[in-house]
């Protein structure tokens, strides 16, 4: 009889969420670079005869920038730079520990929300699509619970990695 795995293999878990952190960089440096098409498009549509002013414009700036920020959100979280703030004195390594894991918490908790309201805007948004561009709405509205589902993989895995430093095992 073959034993089943109680827990992921921690090193292919490791590889995994830092596989999916390059893929998201990847993914903000591609919003932001797509980004500047249509803004420089809308911008220069305004101030010369030469281009036309297209309606798709706005909206697909609209989408990228949505996206572009629930991206960037994601990889802050995954590199405790988007909700971590150093206030406290010099603490033990234990002390900061377990000070990281309440503030994580906090995040946890925002995460799920973003998941749990995140679903019900998706399906609010379903079937339909843009005034503009006829885009489906579902698509910049699914960004809430992709970001929530993946703040709770990044700080969980940073909740452990902290209770590890907590109860003394080496990291």
């Amino acid at each position: 009889m073959t034993e089943i795995p109680v827990a992921p293999n921690p090193s292919l878990w490791r590889r995994a969420t830092a596989a999916y952190a390059r893929l998201l960089e990847i993914l903000l440096a591609a919003c932001v670079g797509i980004l500047v098409v249509p803004v420089t498009l809308q911008i220069i549509s305004r101030y010369t005869p030469f281009i036309p002013s297209y309606i798709w414009t706005e909206e697909m700036a609209r989408f990228l920038f949505v996206w572009t920020i629930m991206i960037g959100a994601m990889v802050g979280i995954r590199e405790s730079q988007h909700f971590e703030v150093d206030v406290w004195p010099d603490l033990s390594r234990r002390s900061e520990a377990l000070v990281r894991i309440l503030a994580r918490l906090s995040v946890l908790a925002m995460a799920l929300v973003f998941v749990w309201a995140g679903i019900e805007f998706t399906r609010f948004a379903w079937n339909r699509t843009s005034e503009l561009a006829d885009l489906p709405l579902w698509l910049i509205h699914v960004a809430w619970p992709v970001a929530g589902v993946t703040w709770i993989v990044f700080a969980g895995e940073q909740i452990l990695d902290e209770m590890r430093i907590l109860v003394g095992a080496k990291q």
